[in-house]
């Protein structure tokens, strides 16, 4: 059954936001004996929330005065651009403000084991791989928080289970106590700059996940950036967890990864002098960055006890993402790969690291940057299609770099891309949709824009086009 927050008996809580993860921890508080307020500028939210025993109210009105926690919504501000004014009524009232993970940590502390994994682009990926594996080596594997479920939608603690849990730095920014048996820290490259002041309040914001942590603990630190060498020296100069490190090649330093996990360029996974695995025909896990998230998803493995044999197994049977360069069908030598999820270049860059020749679908809302970092790829690249609000600008960034053409939405850019990768003679040709950038010019998220490009490559000639397997 899910968690009830038999901690907060007798207590009362406030829950502000009233999305997938405030009405998931109205029941568990529920559930557990709290009395709840809460608060959505939303109707519907709000009779939702009522209809699981919450009482709806203003923050103004809450009784401030008796209240043990304010249960935020990772999307709502807590520092910049400016702290919200329901954090600043707390931080007045002297209010702890924490997220829903935080309360399935103090409920499940000593039941359960956690894993946590965050990162700037991977953890996605990282967290559902990680929980495949262990669930198929015969794991009680619970994975949420930041992916899929809800923490408190989980099942409850028990002493043979495990909780996988993709952390964003919104919620890292909202944890106290909470103390992972394994922590991984992917990655970090500029995003979220608005919500965390700059690079090194970001950085702060993804260190909380390692805070608690004490020297019977794991932490596992990719350093393909140097920046994250930093974040492994800073980790190992304190008393705390061990310290795992994890390098893609063609990364340099590989004397400061021990003791650690280096992949070399043939996706063969090293444990010192040692091969532990080889990545390079995991058909769900192509490229370079998806070795990264198999490289630490197999160090957290290992770090629970599981056998390098039953970890590969996993891995081959791992469906994939979708929206995560999941190929989505194939015509001919053609890949149809969807992306959608790239929403910066940073993410962009790994796609278009992993195909060619690839006839690429880009654009929408754009960053911060635009695809300026990426013109290392453009070789790569036998002609874009460029789409939404960004792509007059992309044209721009790839006059006389690159072949283009402005398509404007997904349906035509699929149309073009597909019948002009039918003249490619190369053994295979991907048309791939790795947007860099965010989506809400034309769609409600990078969802809805993935399954206009699998809409799209369905309406192809279809009986030409076979689904991947």
């Amino acid at each position: 059954m899910a968690v009830a927050l038999d901690h907060l008996a007798g207590r009362t809580i406030a829950v502000f936001g009233l999305a997938r993860s405030g009405l998931a921890t109205i029941r568990a508080a529920v559930a557990g004996g709290a009395t709840v307020v809460a608060w959505d500028d939303r109707e519907q939210a709000r009779t939702e929330a009522e209809a699981l025993g919450a009482r709806a109210l203003p923050f103004a009105d809450w009784p401030w005065r008796v209240l043990s926690d304010l249960v935020l919504a990772p999307g709502i501000p807590l520092t910049h651009p400016k702290p919200h004014p329901v954090a600043a009524a707390a931080h007045a009232a002297g209010v702890g403000i924490v997220c829903d993970i935080e309360l399935l940590w103090r409920e499940a502390e000593g039941k359960a084991r956690f894993v946590a994994i965050t990162g700037t682009n991977g953890k996605s990926t990282t967290t559902a791989l990680l929980g495949h594996v262990l669930r198929s080596a015969g794991f009680e594997a619970e994975v949420g928080g930041n992916i899929g479920r809800a923490a408190l939608d989980l099942e409850g603690p028990a002493p043979e289970r495990v909780y996988v849990l993709e952390m964003s730095s919104y919620q890292l920014d909202l944890v106290h106590r909470f103390r992972p048996d394994v922590a991984v820290w992917l990655n970090l490259t500029p995003d979220h700059l608005d919500r965390h002041g700059d690079m090194a309040g970001y950085r702060r914001a993804k260190e909380r996940i390692f805070a608690n942590m004490a020297t019977t603990d794991t932490a596992i630190v990719g350093i393909d950036e140097p920046v994250m060498l930093s974040v492994a020296r800073t980790l190992r100069e304190r008393n705390g967890p061990a310290v795992e490190t994890v390098m893609v090649a063609p990364g340099e330093g590989a004397g400061e990864a021990a003791p650690g996990w280096r992949v070399d360029a043939g996706g063969r996974l090293f444990r010192g002098a040692e091969i532990a695995a080889d990545f390079s025909d995991l058909a769900t896990l192509r490229g370079a960055h998806n070795w990264q998230n198999a490289a630490t998803a197999f160090a957290a493995a290992r770090a629970l006890g599981v056998a390098p044999d039953r970890i590969m197994a996993g891995m081959r049977t791992f469906p994939g993402l979708a929206h995560r360069m999941e190929i989505v069908a194939r015509r001919g030598r053609t890949l149809f790969v969807n992306d959608s999820k790239a929403t910066n270049a940073d993410a962009a860059a790994k796609a278009l690291a992993t195909f060619r020749p690839i006839y690429w679908i880009a654009g929408g809302l754009a960053k911060s940057g635009g695809i300026d970092d990426l013109a290392p790829f453009f070789p790569r690249i036998a002609k874009a299609y460029l789409i939404g609000a960004a792509a007059d600008a992309f044209s721009q960034t790839l006059a006389r770099r690159v072949p283009h053409a402005i398509a404007g939405d997904v349906q035509t850019a699929v149309t073009m891309a597909a019948q002009d990768a039918a003249q490619d003679s190369s053994p295979e040709a991907a048309v791939l949709l790795s947007p860099a950038c965010a989506s809400f010019d034309q769609f409600a998220d990078f969802e809805a824009r993935g399954e206009a490009f699998r809409r799209a490559v369905a309406s192809l000639d279809e009986d030409v086009i076979q689904e991947a397997v």
